[in-house]
């Protein structure tokens, strides 16, 4: 009996590994007190790209802490991750020291801004294309005129047949 229950311990072993890894407080690296965030940041000035990474790094639970947000709009949390990253590389690349601003705060903007220019831009195409839209209908549900007779009607209106010759003269149509 102990060996059957040491070999389920054995084998359930990375699992349970796996799930305290993914539950714990401690997935993201700690932030940065404000003097290392001092140093780091005039060492990235300097040139130094490994200051940026750890920047990087240890600004990921930021990252992690706006994107929860933005969780009910149908996009994946991986996806928003990465693109609030992108935004965080963004920030740390344009922030300046001078203003008088902390890291967290300017970076924080810069991640918004990215994850809501990728939704409005997500937003502008339509992706789906269902059988049960209508032909023939422009974006507010008004019928697009489909002949010339009833592109005359809709620019100048029903006003009698001979109105309508004139109308259909000028658009250079001929009535059907």
């Amino acid at each position: 009996m102990w060996t059957v229950f040491i070999s389920m311990l054995l084998t359930l072993k990375p699992i349970l590994f796996l799930v305290s890894y993914i539950s714990s407080t401690t997935s993201f690296p700690q932030p940065l007190t404000a003097e290392e965030e001092s140093m780091y940041l005039e060492r990235y000035e300097q040139g130094d790209e490994e200051a940026r990474n750890i920047l990087v790094e240890r600004n990921l639970r930021l990252v992690a802490h706006i994107v929860k947000k933005y969780s009910n709009i149908g996009r994946d949390m991986d996806d928003l991750i990465s693109i609030g990253t992108i935004g965080l590389i963004k920030g740390i690349t344009t922030f300046d020291r001078s203003k008088g601003t902390r890291l967290a705060t300017y970076a924080a903007r810069c991640i918004e801004n990215e994850i809501l220019m990728t939704i409005r831009s997500n937003k502008k195409i339509k992706t789906e294309v269902s059988l049960q839209d209508p032909i023939g209908v422009d974006k507010e549900g008004n019928e697009l005129p489909s002949t010339g007779y009833q592109l005359s009607r809709v620019c100048f209106g029903s006003f009698g047949n001979r109105r309508r010759e004139k109308s259909s003269f000028r658009l250079d149509l001929s009535l059907e």
